[in-house]
């Protein structure tokens, strides 16, 4: 089995693949201040918990945003699994060009991304992520990665909301019933959800336009099925994308 890792900003996700299906998906805390025998034993005991076998673990996939814990999550995988993991950077075969100015600019998860994404579309695609930072990722009819925009994340902006507005309090970030709020939390919740919606309308739409050829348009991240189903450009939503973006450059690889 293999087991893909994608650390980001707020979440770590762990999925552990058979074959090209995934079979168990655990996440914890991105904590910087977890040691790597807390991961080791937090991450063995979630797995457990699912049904695996950690000697049945034969190899490991890594892509990192956040540096202060790559190097403690490579140790993770090394002490908990015995398996030397596969760093997503420089050098390493993804089967993509990318066309960013400076390549090294581009967080390791969008690379993967669209990885993932060209393989589902086989065709210019967009990649809208939906976490920490809401991403849009340009991937060409040729397979190559070329760029996209980054927007603050609807937590960012509903963080921000609270924290400025002294009159406003916490709400969840949920579907309003009605895009005219009669109060102050459905106000709110119209404003975040359809908000972002328009966004990600609007974006989408501008690309398209200046790429100039057909894209299709692929969701994920943690609030992508809340937002895509009020979006008319977004087709489809995979809550795997990266995980699996991790196995398949894992296995151009090997």
């Amino acid at each position: 089995m293999l087991l893909t890792v994608d650390v980001g900003n707020t979440n770590i996700s762990y999925g552990v693949f058979d074959g090209d299906r995934l079979v168990h998906h655990v996440r914890t805390e991105s904590s910087r201040s977890r040691t790597v025998d807390e991961y080791v034993v937090l991450v063995r005991q979630m797995l457990a918990f699912r049904g695996v076998n950690p000697d049945q673990i034969k190899g490991a996939v890594l892509a990192s945003v956040v540096p202060p814990l790559t190097d403690v999550i490579v140790q993770v995988l090394e002490a908990g699994f015995g398996c030397e993991p596969l760093v997503i950077g420089p050098g390493i075969k993804t089967g993509i060009r990318v066309l960013y100015e400076n390549p090294r600019e581009v967080g390791a998860d969008r690379v993967v991304n669209a990885v993932a994404a060209y393989a589902w579309a086989k065709a210019g695609v967009i990649v809208v992520d939906f976490g920490t930072a809401t991403t849009f990722d340009c991937v060409t009819p040729q397979g190559d990665y070329l760029g996209g925009v980054i927007a603050p994340g609807v937590q960012i902006s509903a963080d921000a909301l609270f924290s400025r507005a002294s009159r406003l309090q916490r709400v969840e970030i949920a579907r309003p019933q009605k895009v005219v709020g009669r109060n102050a939390v459905g106000s709110m919740q119209s404003g975040l959800v359809f908000g972002y919606a328009g966004l990600v309308d609007g974006l989408c739409r501008r690309l398209k336009d200046e790429l100039g050829y057909p894209c299709r348009v692929l969701a994920t991240g943690g609030l992508a099925r809340l937002i895509a189903p009020e979006t008319e450009s977004i087709e489809e939503v995979d809550d795997n994308l990266t995980l699996t973006g991790l196995r398949l450059i894992h296995e151009r690889n090997q």
